[in-house]
């Protein structure tokens, strides 16, 4: 495979159904596929609208089996159409009751990969999400896909450094951030904490975020998705904070050994030290 990997995010507001939500998500990745990329990663919860500004049980019916629902078996025959890595953060019904924040990887080939569940799950003002998700029970996997190792760390996950290192260790060469993110809450963090992440952790980040004002709260969430290199430097332009955009970039991976063999991050790392970080 060509050290180069094209990746795609997409970002994107909410339609008003999950019907129209999906088809835009299937257009997005026919434009991906068409502009070369190997890979594409959608925002968080993509078929749906940021519910989680509301506690209310209907929203229970969005969710569905992964990898046995309607939707990921949708996708996973999209994948195989266009030839392109699909990671989908959808909602979840493992069984009635336990509903988890989790993303699908589907290779390019179709096959399901494996899933990633949300860890950290926030529950403040405009993110009541313990009204609907467990905390995810899968640790920090590394899909090895037609487009390279490719991790997942969903949206209120990227303020914990420890899922961050968790896939470094086990071999990611991008981890995709899929986020529902608002302007007045987060903005000041959104160019800092990925960057940071990809940096400490020596490998590629996309970061994935809405756009829009939803009807079910004032959370306004303010795009600018991107990709960022293990030097902290964006790879293209920031998208727009207001519209919907489809992000292609190369993704240059000759720059992660480059930048491992001047940081030692990984060597002079001391985890005989770690224990209190983890004590009850």
């Amino acid at each position: 495979m060509s050290p180069v990997i094209r990746a795609a995010v997409f970002q994107t507001a909410w339609t008003g159904d999950k019907e129209s939500m999906i088809q835009v998500h299937e257009q997005a990745a026919r434009d991906a596929a068409a502009q070369g990329a190997h890979v594409l990663c959608f925002q968080e919860l993509f078929y749906g609208p940021y519910f989680c500004q509301v506690q209310d049980p209907a929203f229970y019916a969005y969710a569905e089996r992964v990898p046995d629902g309607p939707v990921v078996k949708r996708f996973q025959a999209l994948a195989r159409e266009l030839g392109i890595v699909l990671v989908l953060p959808m909602y979840e019904e493992e069984q009635p009751g336990v509903l988890y924040n989790t993303a699908a990887v589907i290779d390019a080939d179709g096959s399901y990969l494996g899933k990633y569940r949300k860890t950290h799950i926030p529950q403040v003002k405009g993110f009541w999400e313990k009204f609907y998700f467990r905390p995810g029970n899968s640790g920090w996997p590394v899909f090895d896909t037609r487009a390279g190792r490719i991790g997942v760390y969903i949206c209120y996950d990227r303020h914990f450094p420890e899922g961050w290192r968790a896939l470094g260790l086990a071999g990611a060469e991008i981890v995709f951030n899929p986020s529902a993110t608002s302007r007045g809450l987060s903005g000041y963090l959104w160019q800092l904490e990925q960057p940071a992440a990809a940096v400490a952790n020596e490998y590629f980040v996309g970061a994935i975020n809405r756009v829009g004002v939803e009807e079910y709260g004032d959370n306004d969430f303010y795009g600018t998705s991107y990709f960022v290199d293990p030097e902290a430097r964006f790879v293209g332009e920031p998208a727009s904070d207001k519209e919907t955009e489809l992000v292609v970039r190369d993704l240059d991976t000759a720059k992660l050994r480059e930048v491992r063999d001047r940081w030692q991050f990984y060597r002079d790392r001391a985890p005989g030290a770690y224990g209190p970080l983890t004590a009850p």
